[in-house]
């Protein structure tokens, strides 16, 4: 490919090349959904079948995550063949949260749509569909479905506004699909590190398992070390420095912004322009936490240098001769079920906090070359996050120029 010059007109997308077209979705595609008397209860749902049905909660980073799928009956399916999803499709959600994209770039089993989700068709080849897909995806349609929505409760997009829309576009389809196949590309660059970061996040998960369990408990020990593990409580290895936690309302956060942050249960809520605590701590919520989400969402986080932290977070640092990495990694995602107080919210009271049990060895220098092994893990994830947030960006910055033609691939 080469990058060429090109003279622009003016338009509602702002500048576009002199040899492209205003196509209306109106005049140049075929829009269908389930219609009102075909409409599905969430009773016919199944769980398995031969019949996907999509929803608008299947849409996942513009495909379909068919993992999360329902199913549904033959009859269902065969019901309207305009809703039989095809490769090439784009589907649009029209109720609940409306814009949602996805395009469908593989069919695993004959499938239909409930009644939430348009699907959008090109009229003879007027336009490439995957570079229409990306329209969707950019800020143009989403400034047309705020207009939509402005000073309105609207929660559903009619097909008669739908079709009010037109979209900048290339005058060949061969310059259509370059467009696409460029910014395809980094949409798989992004999946290949997502894949990777999902399979990261389970070899961590399997070595915490291991690392933090005691040999005689069925758990994975370094090789050189010895001696006991012991049952150990919070109170026992770690002080609770909750006297230190002075909370701050919005307007007086708002007198005081900064870039020093300031906590509350599950993270940092806000910046303000002084500090309660400068040191190395662990956060753990008292109330508002991720308890019964342990498995996948932390349920302590940890907080190095300046901060300020509300009455919602336990703040503990651990004793001299336990390590403060170690007990991190042991908090993080821990079932405390049994300590949390019910009611209509949970909480985790001091009192219950100092009975939780941990399993730590009674080597300092053990529990430090445990906490450094996950220490690298965590390490190593963060710079794959990174890097999709550098290719999410890279992309947006393609979708500007390419989607305006302010380059061009011929």
């Amino acid at each position: 490919m080469e990058l060429v010059e090109t003279k622009f007109n003016r338009t509602e997308f702002g500048e576009i090349p002199v040899d492209w077209v205003e196509l209306n979705l109106g005049a140049s595609s075929v829009l269908k959904a389930r219609i009102g008397w075909q409409g599905l209860t969430t009773k016919e749902y199944l769980l398995s079948g031969e019949y996907y049905l999509i929803t608008g909660t299947d849409f996942k980073d513009g495909y379909i995550d068919w993992d999360n799928c329902v199913y549904v009956e033959k009859l269902r399916y065969d019901q309207d063949k305009n809703i039989q999803i095809k490769v090439g499709d784009v589907l649009v959600t029209k109720d609940g949260t409306i814009g949602k994209i996805a395009f469908i770039d593989k069919v695993l089993k004959p499938t239909t749509l409930n009644s939430g989700v348009f699907v959008v068709r090109p009229i003879q080849n007027a336009y490439f569909s995957r570079y229409f897909y990306y329209v969707l995806m950019s800020d143009h349609f989403k400034e047309f479905l705020r207009k939509l929505t402005a000073g309105s409760t609207i929660s559903h997009l009619y097909q008669k506004d739908f079709i009010r829309y037109n979209l900048p576009l290339p005058p060949t389809l061969h310059e259509q699909k370059a467009i696409a196949n460029a910014l395809s590309d980094v949409d798989t660059l992004i999946a290949e590190l997502d894949s990777l970061i999902e399979k990261k996040i389970a070899i961590k998960k399997g070595a915490m398992q291991q690392l933090l369990t005691p040999p005689h408990k069925g758990g994975k020990r370094l090789p050189g070390f010895q001696g006991e593990w012991e049952l150990k409580t919070i109170e026992e290895i770690a002080d609770c420095l909750d006297f230190l936690r002075v909370p701050l309302n919005g307007e007086q956060r708002e007198k005081m912004k900064g870039d020093i942050p300031y906590c509350g249960a599950n993270g940092i809520v806000d910046y303000v322009d002084d500090y309660v605590i400068d040191d190395d701590i662990i956060l753990m919520a008292e109330d508002g936490g991720y308890f019964d989400e342990y498995k996948d969402r932390p349920i302590a986080y940890r907080i190095i240098g300046k901060c300020w932290v509300n009455n919602h977070a336990h703040i503990l640092k651990a004793k001299p001769n336990y390590n403060q990495d170690y007990l991190f990694y042991s908090l993080v995602h821990k079932n405390i079920l049994d300590y949390i107080n019910g009611g209509t919210r949970a909480k985790l009271n001091k009192g219950e906090m100092n009975k939780i049990e941990v399993w730590i060895p009674n080597s300092k220098t053990e529990q430090e070359q445990i906490s450094i092994i996950l220490n690298g893990m965590d390490i190593e994830l963060v710079s794959l996050l990174d890097g999709v947030i550098k290719y999410q960006e890279i992309k947006q910055g393609m979708m500007q120029e390419l989607l305006t033609g302010k380059t061009r691939l011929v």
